[in-house]
């Protein structure tokens, strides 16, 4: 047998895997075109009896959803761009660049990561008021462009697989250190580059704590915190709120179907160089 053939019994074994994990959103998918009153006599059905497709319209209309779904958006494009922008800088400079005290500093920025984010909470919050950014998306945006530990450590581990002979062949050219970072590194880390901004994106378009803590005005709420303040207003509804969570989940299922090649690959090949 090859050795790259897979086994028949492992192939069986993932399909199985494939179908358990798929299940809980197909059933959801399902629900949320049925009836609440098949959804009240028979919760466990798999197909709708009546394919009920205005309940989307429905949870649409019972919300300000485009409202939530723009703030969402601007929390999210915006956070991917504070991440990347920042993680790649620092990243590069702990992978490239010579300097004292660079372990050091790596391992005490890696030693942050043990640090739950409870533990930082009310001094960022303190801080983020002071800074005049309470109840704003500023407030969730703005430490983005700060940095995140596990970002750059991805990104270094890749940025040390690139040659280092590309950057001495680009300072032969003139290059200085920033022409290297753009011109070069940063075209080679697209798989890497993407995975930081997949793993932000739905970082923040999952994000219910941040907006719990900074915003207070309704009209600034992103699709989570909204979604949860339509959950306690619509509790008896089941078939609007089963539309409401396929509203919300479908976007990021879909992006991570489009984007799944190029974020395996830089996942894979972060971390082959220490």
């Amino acid at each position: 047998m090859s050795r790259n053939k897979p086994h028949p019994v492992a192939g069986l074994l993932l399909m199985f895997s494939a179908v358990v994990f798929a299940f809980p959103l197909l059933w959801m998918l399902l629900s949320s075109l049925k009836s609440s009153t098949q959804l009240a006599e028979d919760p466990y059905s798999i197909l709708p009896q009546e394919w009920r497709w205005d309940n989307y319209i429905q949870a649409v209309q019972a919300m300000p959803f485009l409202r939530y779904l723009r703030n969402t958006l601007l929390l999210a494009c915006g956070s991917v761009l504070g991440s990347v922008l920042s993680c790649s800088l620092v990243a590069y400079g702990f992978a490239r660049l010579r300097w004292r005290g660079r372990n050091l500093l790596f391992g005490i920025l890696i030693a942050t990561m043990l640090l739950p984010w409870h533990v930082t909470m009310i001094p960022r919050f303190l801080l983020l008021r002071e800074l005049g950014l309470y109840n704003s998306l500023g407030a969730i945006v703005a430490p983005t462009f700060l940095g995140d530990a596990f970002f750059i450590f991805l990104l270094r581990q890749f940025f040390q697989t690139i040659p280092e002979e590309l950057s001495e062949a680009g300072r032969l050219d003139g290059l200085g250190e920033w022409g290297i970072f753009w011109r070069i590194i940063i075209p080679l880390s697209t798989p890497a580059l993407a995975t930081v901004a997949l793993f932000q994106f739905i970082a923040a378009w999952n994000d219910f704590s941040g907006p719990l803590l900074y915003l207070s005005d309704p009209k600034k709420f992103p699709l989570a915190y909204g979604l949860e303040q339509f959950v306690s207003s619509y509790s008896d509804q089941t078939h609007l709120l089963l539309a409401a969570a396929t509203l919300f989940t479908l976007p990021i299922v879909l992006l991570f179907f489009l984007t799944q090649r190029t974020f395996l690959r830089g996942i894979a090949t972060t971390g082959l160089k220490g």
